[in-house]
């Protein structure tokens, strides 16, 4: 399989699971939240992701979830599943059933807990791509998932067929550039970080895992294609309306910070399953806060096709 098999571009929100008050599953209210935000534009989903709760979830629930996503996309937009566990072993039974459930792709994390050394990470990754014949995008997470997956790594999965993408949540927009002069073009580029994304765009990035793009899609895909389309003046200046909305992507608590704004928005609930808490006090305040100047000043957004 070569990247050009496939079509990831454009925004693609890292997609909230939606839980009741007793933190049981809520699939027709995940559902209604998935099937928003196609109406809406964006150009793909991602489930099971970090904003997703994966490692809240059970295997069953996971694969439910991407069943859900499928009929909300209803073959319009891609649907890729996160895949993150705490052995090789398990992330290649959940590459595998998600494969059989019918995902378009997998974003697959590090193994979970375990610190690994740059040759112990690349030997994940390749294990994982040798259980499945989905595309497989690289996540790279290293404030989250304490394993960085360096331009160098990746390098050395080059030869993988079906990892054909890199996403990047480390901040250094250098790491694209770097990646670029070591293999050329052969992965796809996302941005994983939002209150990076204009600049990712300008070193090579072709799609977002955007956060913050659940409470604010059509803003979260107008950037992007403004960006795209090197319409800068434009870019730059929904850009900073957006950006105190998009720092909240960049915070360990970014899980709630999102659906906190989402439940403000009327998109969705703000339960999260424990260990992550609601926020409270001052830290609810500033969210909120945040919120309600973007809402007082929103832009009218620009023609970009949507």
């Amino acid at each position: 399989m070569s990247k050009k098999a496939i079509h990831w571009s454009g925004v693609f929100p890292a997609v909230s699971t939606q839980f009741r008050h007793d933190y049981s599953l809520d699939l027709d209210a995940t559902h209604a939240v998935m099937k928003n935000l196609v109406k809406d534009g964006v150009s793909g989903l991602v489930v099971c992701g970090s904003v997703g709760e994966n490692t809240s979830l059970t295997t069953q629930e996971k694969l439910q979830i991407i069943e859900v996503a499928k009929d909300a996309a209803g073959g319009k937009i891609p649907v890729i599943a996160g895949v993150a566990e705490f052995t090789t072993a398990f992330a290649r039974h959940m590459a595998k059933e998600a494969e059989r459930v019918g995902v378009d792709g997998i974003m697959v994390m590090p193994a979970l807990v375990y610190s690994s050394k740059p040759h112990e990470t690349a030997a994940h990754f390749r294990s994982v791509a040798t259980a499945t014949d989905l595309p497989i995008m690289v996540y790279n997470n290293p404030p989250i998932y304490k394993n960085d997956v360096t331009p160098d790594i990746l390098a050395t999965l080059a030869d993988c067929d079906n990892i054909v993408c890199f996403k990047d949540s480390s901040g250094d927009t250098r790491r694209f550039i770097d990646l670029r002069n070591a293999v050329g073009d052969r992965f796809v580029l996302f941005a994983g970080l939002d209150d990076v994304v204009v600049e990712s765009i300008a070193v090579g990035a072709e799609g977002w895992i955007s956060g913050m793009s659940n409470a604010f899609p059509r803003e979260g895909e107008t950037l992007f294609r403004l960006a795209k389309q090197q319409r800068f003046d434009e870019a730059m200046a929904l850009y900073r309306w957006f950006m105190p909305l998009l720092h909240l992507d960049a915070r360990p608590d970014l899980v709630q910070c999102i659906k906190l704004c989402e439940a403000l928005l009327g998109r969705g609930s703000e339960v999260t399953r424990p260990p992550r808490l609601a926020l409270e006090g001052a830290t609810r305040a500033q969210v909120v806060a945040v919120v309600e100047q973007a809402l007082a000043t929103r832009p009218q957004l620009p023609d970009v096709g949507l």
